[in-house]
């Protein structure tokens, strides 16, 4: 988990209270935030992934302030317009298509408040970012700008800027051998024919997201008193969580926030949008699951507490909530608000006798032999996205999601090879070779759910042979038969892949996958891979 650093006088300042040290150790962790180091100066921190709104000193002082009653209820940010616009240029579309931006005014920078601005950059970062995958963030001061900024794509061998910190200009190309901060993060950037690029009205180069500002329009200092923000990616959605956790962040720290108009083609979006989301709440829902007996009037209490606005049976969400998805989310906030320590423990009426469950134990046995070989056990998310099965050319589709909240997890999976695939397209900076596994559920049409397994060896000299010796070792250590039926598949080389069959059942597929597979997950290793259904195998044994 993330850990970061805070001041304790910043801190206390921004609450408007000085907390007893126990009393501040104990309200910080019923936030679900552990301290783990606490000083007269300094405190250590490690904040879940899931809450990135509290990734700073300032979002750590709006929670607690709330918390502990000095200003509860839901935050409000005025937003003001700046009359300002970017335009998105089309030829990003297919390398970082989407951006979220923004105006921060009257900000009184010193030393200490350029570290907290760097600090909130970075930890969203490495944890709601993925290490700049998902999102890239770029703040610069905005008196070396030229309005209106353009977002484009461009041969990076055509583009010359001098990145951060560097002596002199160089192509963007350049930057991803020459600047330590492009060797780093080059895999992000890796076979693609265009970089993204900011400039500003005068083609001055702002930054090449997601890898590095220029030195000229890209460092803050304590000369600067507005900023320009941008956050790119791949889904509209969470860059406005982004930058709405950014601008709230600054404006914490007294700064005027300014929207700016983001032109993409034909289609018009304002951000920041501060506006907060209305999610309704059963409170008999509520009460069951933590088991209470609340009234309506507690509920609206407990909800104020931890930073929303209750009425009508609605809670408003503040805007900086990235984690706020589901209503079972509001009854965990409601829980913590209540106190974990004020709820009773109660002795359930019901006698049973605990016995592990077989199929279970079925699943350990198969992930030891796998250990056992040298694989390495994955666990990816049942969410998905709707169109993943286009990269292996299936022809079943997924049960799309009714209101999702990203495109990244708009679908509940089919089948688990395309999320391992993702996970070898995501460590392509890995040493090889990666050999993987995963047990998992998947969903069809029906909503029926099955567990399958899925294995994929990637490294430079894998083939039909290297995952049949797998599958064979597996077959023989469950004291199983089987054969395989010789088929040509989506996703497979044709003649070099299969249908597995127990007891005259097909199970599962085998084989070698395509290299139009390969390209589409922009692999460049050899991958073989089987998947079978678990509960048949089981079945079978049993």
């Amino acid at each position: 988990m993330p850990t970061i650093k805070i001041n304790k006088k910043s801190l206390e300042n921004l609450i408007g209270k000085k907390l007893e040290e126990e009393k501040l150790k104990d309200r910080i962790t019923y936030l679900g935030v552990s301290v783990e180091d606490f000083n007269k100066d300094e405190i250590t921190l490690e904040v879940n992934p899931d809450r990135p709104d509290l990734l700073s000193v300032q979002g750590i002082a709006r929670a607690l302030s709330s918390f502990i009653g000095v200003k509860k209820g839901l935050r409000k940010y005025e937003v003001k317009k700046s009359g300002e616009k970017v335009i998105i240029d089309n030829s990003v579309k297919d390398v970082r298509p989407f951006t979220a931006c923004a105006i921060v005014k009257n900000l009184k920078f010193n030393d200490e408040k350029i570290k907290e601005v760097i600090d909130i950059q970075e930890k969203l970062h490495i944890t709601f970012g993925r290490n700049r995958k998902k999102i890239a963030i770029g703040i610069y001061p905005f008196e070396k700008i030229k309005m209106p900024i353009t977002f484009f794509a461009e041969d990076p061998k055509k583009v010359k800027f001098q990145p951060l910190e560097f002596n002199k200009e160089i192509t963007g190309l350049q930057i991803l051998s020459q600047h330590p901060t492009g060797r780093e993060y080059a895999h992000l950037l890796e076979g693609k024919n265009k970089f993204p690029f900011f400039k500003d009205a005068d083609g001055k180069i702002l930054s090449m997201p997601p890898i590095i500002n220029s030195h000229d329009t890209g460092k803050i200092s304590e000369k600067t008193k507005d900023v320009f923000i941008e956050c790119s990616g791949f889904d509209f959605s969470v860059l406005n969580k982004c930058i709405n956790i950014i601008v709230c962040a600054l404006a914490d720290m007294g700064g005027s926030i300014y929207s700016i108009e983001l032109n993409y083609g034909n289609k018009k979006f304002i951000t920041p949008n501060l506006e907060p989301e209305k999610m309704k709440l059963n409170i008999k829902y509520a009460n069951k699951i933590i088991g209470l007996n609340l009234k309506e009037k507690d509920i609206k209490s407990c909800l104020e507490k931890m930073g929303y606005s209750y009425s009508g049976k609605n809670v408003l969400i503040p805007a900086y909530r990235a984690d706020i998805i589901h209503e079972i989310d509001l009854v965990e906030d409601i829980a913590k608000a209540y106190g974990y320590d004020n709820l009773k423990e109660e002795i359930p009426k019901v006698a049973t006798i605990a016995e592990e469950d077989k199929f279970e134990i079925f699943k350990n046995k198969i992930a030891e032999i796998l250990i056992g070989l040298g694989l390495i056990e994955t666990n990816t998310y049942n969410l998905t996205s709707v169109d993943i099965n286009k990269k292996i050319n299936l022809d079943v589709k997924n049960v799309k999601l009714e209101n999702s909240k990203s495109e990244e997890y708009n679908s509940l999976r089919a089948y688990l090879m395309p999320s391992l695939l993702n996970v070898l397209e995501n460590n392509k900076n890995r040493e090889y070779p990666q050999n993987i596994f995963e047990m998992g559920v998947v969903f069809k049409k029906d909503l029926e759910e099955k567990t399958k397994l899925s294995i994929l060896l990637c490294n430079n000299n894998v083939n039909f042979t290297s995952i049949k010796q797998v599958l064979d070792y597996l077959f023989l250590c469950l004291d199983l038969k089987y054969f395989l039926k010789e088929k040509e598949l989506s996703a497979f080389i044709p003649g070099r892949a299969g249908k597995i069959v127990v007891n005259n059942k097909e199970i599962g597929s085998i084989g070698e996958i395509s290299p139009l597979t390969l390209t589409n997950f922009n692999l460049e290793i050899p991958v073989s891979a089987f998947e079978l259904d678990l509960e048949e195998l089981f079945k079978l044994i049993k």
